[in-house]
């Protein structure tokens, strides 16, 4: 038996739960199940039940509950090894002070990022240490309401164009998104970028090459990796991608909308199954299983 909570793709059985926290009945059918597909907006007690009790969950979120927000990320890509803009992360004001206390003069300009936030809406270019103290005081309000963290990047000269490369399973869409203002810090969609999807043959060559030796090593296989190259080096030969961040919910626009992701993510749920051994019955009937279980 196929166990489906995403509302978007339909098995042998087929459950939700959005809202609340998964129960007995949740506990029992992931039991029985011989796979589990989860939605992008899954919560970690329902994620962990499946893990815990099921052997094939979709999609593998264990990094992103391993290492959360974006302090989490900086600390999986130092773990991991992968190349990503120089990044101090903080779990707190008192870490920083600390920090602070303890080194050189920060140098800027920096970028400024809450642990958590998507479209670049917390995201600030520091220039001065009064844009640092401002930084700090929005640092302090998200920390009294329960969101504390934050991290420091040195800048990049990205010539404020972010790649971005969509992990279906084995499917790898890229395209660019780029910010033609001068005057408007990153590349978010919300802020006026554009997409572009002439991307060249050497920069799609080292972000799938990064991009896919980064999710052997992760597992994921669901997200939006947004990647940099400093723009002196985007005509080199090799140039050389920096991985900025990964979004486990990324926007559509640049895949064609929600019609054409859902169809390939239907596509690669269905190979996924089918490596396994595995396949939805239009009878509702146990699938068959085979050796790879």
């Amino acid at each position: 038996m196929i166990l489906s909570y995403h509302p978007c793709y339909e098995a042998d059985m087929n459950l939700l739960c959005a809202g609340r926290d998964p129960d007995a009945n949740d506990l029992a059918a992931i039991r029985r199940a011989a796979a589990v597909i989860l939605p992008q907006g899954c919560r970690q007690p329902l994620y962990d039940m499946a893990r815990n009790n099921c052997r094939h969950v979709f999609p593998n979120y264990d990094i992103r509950f391993a290492y959360p927000g974006k302090t989490g990320q900086a600390r999986l890509f130092k773990t991991f090894d992968v190349p990503h803009p120089q990044t101090w992360a903080f779990d707190n004001l008192a870490q920083f002070n600390r920090w602070r206390q303890s080194a050189s003069r920060i140098e800027f300009p920096k970028v400024f990022k809450l642990d958590w936030g998507g479209e670049g809406q917390t995201v600030t270019l520091l220039e001065s240490d009064n844009d640092l103290d401002r930084a700090l005081a929005r640092a302090k309000d998200h920390e009294q309401s329960g969101q504390p963290g934050f991290l420091l990047q040195t800048v990049v000269a990205h010539a404020n164009r972010t790649l971005r490369v969509v992990v279906i399973k084995d499917t790898f869409k890229i395209y660019w998104r780029v910010q033609n203002n001068p005057h408007i810090f990153g590349s978010s969609l919300v802020n006026g970028a554009m997409i572009d999807h002439a991307v060249s043959a050497s920069i799609r060559r080292e972000a799938l090459s990064l991009t896919r030796r980064f999710c052997r090593q992760t597992k994921i296989n669901l997200a939006g990796l947004d990647l940099i190259f400093d723009a002196s080096a985007l005509d080199a030969a090799k140039p050389q991608p920096l991985i900025l961040e990964i979004n486990y919910f990324f926007g559509r626009t640049g895949l064609g909308g929600s019609t054409p992701f859902y169809a390939m993510l239907q596509t690669q749920i269905h190979r996924w199954l089918t490596a396994l051994g595995l396949k939805i019955s239009p009878l509702n009937g146990e699938p068959a299983l085979t050796e790879q279980q």
